[in-house]
């Protein structure tokens, strides 16, 4: 599609943007603004669009308020779809979050009608939909009511609305963290290869020529992380390192990361490493693990066909996966999760039923099953490679629950990205006691983390009389990092002044 927008509300164009994606790809989009804009509405309308070319189909906007009543107006292809809502008393702030929804939902309607499609989450285009739920709740309702409300206000599969319902409920038996818990996470941006889907900040080990300057600047970097800690009064809850591949490192620098955390950061209630890629992942590496009370790792295979390996650039074979996941379980290792991605390029339902099926026997305490996200930075996007075909993916994402389930394992953590095939999700299976602290409370923004390493996000959750979060992130790049790590130290200090 190539959409040109008039609208009185461009403010909005973004998020309408994405409700538009959600039908069809979105070649050319520009904006029209169609009524006069106080500085505050210029101000809020950053929205990222073309210029304006004769090929652009009309997408026309009307919004007024008369009678204490909303209306929203769509018109397309000659198309139309009208909804109407009561104005809200409350704050400004509660108000333009509803008048926003209005717009998306009106938006949903006609393009639902324009191409008779439904995606599995409705209108929802967010990242975190169990955020809804506990909305819901707040306003009084059981739990049951909270999530099939989903359906109804927002056109949410009843099998994604039992989904939220399954992870709100698994997620109210995990403490809660307190107002003076934190957790910390450690970055290590290094990897043996650069995986073709991936968009996180890091590099490629190389010759391991930065990871000496690069532990000297982290480790300054955990030593003010751990000054500040004990002078605003916070307790440790969760304690993660990752990546990059944290085990991409040498064992004697593995070893010496190890040792100055927990002597940073002791006695974490939940204490993770993850060890990710099976050819980085050694007998001496798991052994220091061991020594420095790590209880929680990931041995993350993504696909366990040899083929697509080599085709995403991931240097090891699904053999190694298992040989690394069997001497991690031999050397005492009780809480072990594996990572899968559905819609890898070439693989089919029966491929990922295939991994899953090796996965299975080797019986994991956590399953995560991913859903491939193409971003913007990554080799497959700028090889300009296709997303599979949605009813395949919504079928690989069903068999990783299937297989979850006979795990004996139930979603707790979900969250969902742009850019994702079949536009379905990302989801943690867990037997009971095995939920990692750490991704629920990242994903449901429930805690504040202290992030050191190049590319980690510091983030203070204040939790006053609406949920707010300042963040304070660092550099991406490593000899940035290295030569500013005090700066980086000075951020986190600024934040929770």
């Amino acid at each position: 599609m190539k959409i040109l927008l008039k609208t009185p509300l461009p403010r909005y164009a973004n998020e309408l943007l994405e409700v538009l994606k959600l039908f069809a790809p979105v070649e050319d989009f520009a904006v029209e603004t169609t009524a006069p804009q106080t500085a505050e509405d210029e101000a809020k309308a950053q929205f990222t669009a073309s210029p304006a070319t004769a090929d652009m189909e009309t997408l026309t906007h009307t919004f007024s308020e008369e009678n204490g009543l909303w209306r929203c107006h769509f018109t397309l292809r000659g198309e139309s779809a009208e909804r109407a809502l009561p104005v809200p008393a409350g704050d400004a702030l509660a108000s333009d979050r509803l008048k926003k929804r209005l717009c998306k939902l009106t938006l949903y309607a006609l393009c639902k009608s324009l191409t008779g499609k439904r995606p599995p989450w409705g209108s929802l285009t967010g990242i975190r939909p169990t955020r809804l739920v506990y909305e819901n709740l707040a306003a009084g309702m059981s739990l049951s009511d909270a999530a099939a409300a989903l359906t109804e206000t927002f056109d949410v599969s009843a099998s994604k609305a039992e989904l939220l319902r399954r992870i709100v409920a698994v997620q109210q038996t995990l403490s809660v963290p307190g107002p003076t818990e934190a957790d910390v996470y450690v970055s290590i941006p290094f990897c043996r290869t650069r995986c073709a889907y991936c968009s996180f900040p890091g590099e490629a080990l190389g010759k391991g020529e930065r990871t000496g300057p690069y532990l000297r600047a982290l480790f300054q970097e955990m030593d003010a992380a751990s000054a500040l800690m004990q002078k605003r009064g916070l307790r440790l809850r969760a304690l993660y390192i990752g990546g990059g591949t944290p085990t991409a490192l040498d064992e004697e620098s593995f070893a010496a990361l190890l040792e100055h955390t927990p002597a940073c950061f002791p006695a974490p209630v939940e204490y993770t490493v993850e060890a990710g890629r099976p050819d980085t992942i050694t007998r001496g590496k798991l052994a220091a693990m061991r020594t420095f009370g790590v209880g929680r790792i990931s041995v993350n295979p993504q696909t366990m066909n040899d083929s697509t390996l080599r085709a995403v650039g991931r240097d090891h074979t699904a053999q190694q996966t298992e040989d690394a996941f069997l001497l991690a379980r031999k050397l005492g290792f009780t809480d072990i999760n594996m990572d899968v991605i559905a819609g890898l390029p070439g693989e089919t339902p029966d491929d990922f039923a295939r991994t899953l099926s090796r996965i299975a026997r080797l019986k994991p305490d956590s399953l995560t099953v991913h859903t491939l996200a193409v971003k913007r930075s990554s080799r497959l996007h700028l090889e300009g490679f296709r997303l599979p075909e949605a009813d395949a993916v919504a079928e690989m994402t069903d068999l990783g629950e299937q297989t979850a389930g006979m795990l004996g394992l139930s979603p707790y953590y979900l969250y969902r990205q742009k850019y994702m095939a079949g536009q379905q999700q990302n989801v943690g299976y867990a037997r009971p006691g095995a939920e990692c602290l750490y991704n629920v409370d990242i994903m449901e923004e429930t805690a504040s983390i202290l992030a050191c390493g190049a590319g980690a996000i510091s983030k203070r959750v204040f939790m006053d009389h609406d949920l707010r979060i300042v963040r304070a992130p660092n550099v991406t790049d490593v000899e940035a990092y290295i030569a500013r790590v005090g700066e980086m130290a000075e951020r986190k200090e600024a934040l929770f002044r």
